[in-house]
């Protein structure tokens, strides 16, 4: 009876925790890893929805870790206007790209280098809805051009694949030459025309007409010779 007690009087607190924290809590979002390029301008989306009416309490706040580790540092803040830091790295390349009367709590960083690389925090309260989740956002800051990373999956494949894709591509190209090998074996002998004349002069046989001419051409005497008085 006792236990039953116990385990009513818990769920009626989770409960009431519960609708305390549906309408006093914030609910954030915020992209888990941007890419950027050096140079070239990159945007921190945030976004957030609130329980409660938007007032000029309302407030953002991003902080910002080095890739190294370190201790945390903000590098905006707005309330009713934005306030970029006025020191550090990111002086003079913070702009508020946000309007909370829509849950835009956006920024963009000018002239990105690989040295800020590191966690984004984008932190919302609007009171009295104070507590929120905690999103992260990565920001990994290349040089255009170098932005593919080879994953061990990637390149695992390439080694695999690549070699066998060369083996298939000679052994096609040999079997091609083999075939226009034995298709020009195939062709048959070139043989001449009936109506094809040769070059070479004909022999004339003896015992044809032709023969028979040539010889008493070359036995005749000439009869224009004059006869000796």
């Amino acid at each position: 009876m006792r236990l039953r007690r116990a385990l009513g009087t818990l769920n009626e607190g989770f409960t009431a925790l519960t609708r305390v924290c549906n309408a006093l809590c914030l609910e954030i979002k915020a992209n888990s890893k941007v890419q950027a390029f050096i140079g070239e301008q990159v945007s921190l989306k945030c976004s957030f929805r609130s329980s409660s009416p938007i007032s000029e309490s309302l407030t953002v706040d991003w902080t910002y870790q080095p890739l190294t580790g370190g201790q945390m540092e903000t590098i905006f803040h707005y309330q009713s206007v934005p306030y970029p830091t006025t020191v550090g790295k990111f002086k003079g390349r913070i702009s508020w790209l946000g309007n909370v009367a829509k849950g835009d709590a956006s920024i963009a960083i000018q002239s990105p280098a690989v040295s800020d690389n590191g966690t984004f925090i984008c932190s919302v309260k609007n009171p009295p809805d104070v507590y929120h989740n905690i999103p992260q956002t990565m920001l990994i800051v290349t040089e255009r051009g170098l932005s593919f990373q080879l994953t061990s999956a990637a390149l695992l494949s390439i080694l695999v694949f690549l070699p066998s894709i060369i083996v298939v591509v000679l052994l096609l190209v040999r079997m091609g030459r083999k075939f226009g090998v034995l298709k020009e074996k195939k062709k048959p002998g070139c043989k001449k025309s009936s109506i094809e004349v040769s070059d070479e002069p004909e022999q004339a046989e003896p015992d044809s007409c032709l023969g028979k001419l040539k010889n008493w051409c070359l036995n005749c005497v000439d009869t224009d010779e004059e006869d000796p008085y």
